[in-house]
């Protein structure tokens, strides 16, 4: 991992008034901060803060002359705490019941406040990632120039909720936790048109279907790499995500959001409805101006965010053009 670095958290309260004390990790990539307009991204629910570069999960998104050119942006990523990518056990969170969405955005905050960085020209997320998004923007409305959620909601619906339940019932009950509950939400981040096109009832050698041994394999690649209990707690984020909870409504919160709205919604995204996401947009609409929605167009479902990068790199290219100024100040005065 490059570069990891830390911020020491101490006495954190959770929402539901637990103290905590959290080492919170990140990384950055491109411009050295200060130094030029600053990108948080947000990783998803099995992801880490290593966006771009070795390895990095984002690299067709993130990186030299890509979309979000590194030679024009310092990208910053924090590691959800707790999803276990500094291989440290005792920054792992068991009681994860303790924390929701809001908790991860008020400590993404404390580490922004520790780092002196008073505006940032984008956060950008996927999924659960995308969701944090959402919940800083309405903790600090004037923090973020440009919000762009993709594949996510600002909030966890009924749908979301109920197989957030499943998968912490695999989690606690299976006997291969981590196996189980991947294979249960892989079914969910696809969809039965993209399994039909890539495998078409294929069976292989042991007369296994090939289906069967792609689930067999994300199962198994997770459990070598992620740890229980770092699951638990993303899946707990994931199931606890709303904006307004303790607030009032959605149009009363966004209404003081100051950010440009980018969202970017899938239209076969089984998990994140794309109506859930136009019925925002149309919401914002009333209420907001500088709001926009883009639909990536797949058969691949919640993962084509991670897929589909030619359609998602056109629709965040005006949001990211690389000819604007790489001085901070500068962009800063764009951003007020």
């Amino acid at each position: 991992m490059k570069d990891l670095q830390y911020i020491n958290i101490s006495n954190y309260v959770t929402q539901n008034g637990k103290t905590a004390s959290i080492q919170l990790s990140y990384q950055t990539f491109g411009q050295p901060l200060y130094d030029a307009p600053i990108v948080l991204v947000n990783h998803a629910l099995t992801g880490n803060s290593n966006v771009c570069g070795n390895k990095g999960w984002w690299n067709d998104l993130i990186g030299e002359n890509k979309c979000i050119d590194t030679n024009a942006y310092t990208v910053l990523a924090f590691n959800i705490p707790g999803n276990g990518y500094d291989g440290n056990s005792n920054n792992l969170i068991e009681n994860y019941k303790d924390f929701t969405a809001r908790d991860i955005a008020k400590l993404f905050l404390e580490g922004l406040k520790q780092l002196e960085i008073q505006k940032l020209f984008a956060v950008i997320g996927g999924s659960v990632g995308g969701a944090i998004a959402w919940e800083l923007a309405a903790l600090e409305p004037d923090l973020i120039c440009n919000l762009v959620p993709i594949a996510t909601d600002w909030k966890s619906t009924d749908w979301l909720i109920a197989n957030c339940h499943i998968q912490d019932a695999l989690l606690n009950n299976s006997r291969e936790p981590l196996v189980d509950a991947r294979m249960h939400a892989m079914t969910l981040y696809r969809t039965p048109e993209s399994l039909t096109s890539k495998f078409r009832r294929s069976e292989n050698t042991n007369t296994i279907f090939n289906v069967e041994s792609w689930l067999n394999y994300h199962g198994k690649v997770l459990n070598e790499r992620f740890n229980v209990s770092a699951y638990k707690l993303l899946n707990q984020v994931l199931r606890t995500v709303d904006i307004t909870r303790g607030r009032s409504s959605f149009s009363a919160v966004a209404s003081r959001i100051s950010s440009n709205i980018h969202i970017v919604t899938i239209n076969s995204d089984l998990f994140f409805k794309a109506d859930e996401n136009w019925e925002t947009y149309v919401d914002l609409k009333l209420i907001k101006d500088n709001v926009t929605i883009n639909e990536i167009n797949s058969i691949h479902g919640h993962d084509a965010f991670l897929i589909e990068f030619g359609q998602l790199s056109k629709f965040l290219a005006p949001i990211f053009k690389t000819e604007i100024s790489c001085n901070y100040e500068t962009v800063l005065k764009k951003c007020i």
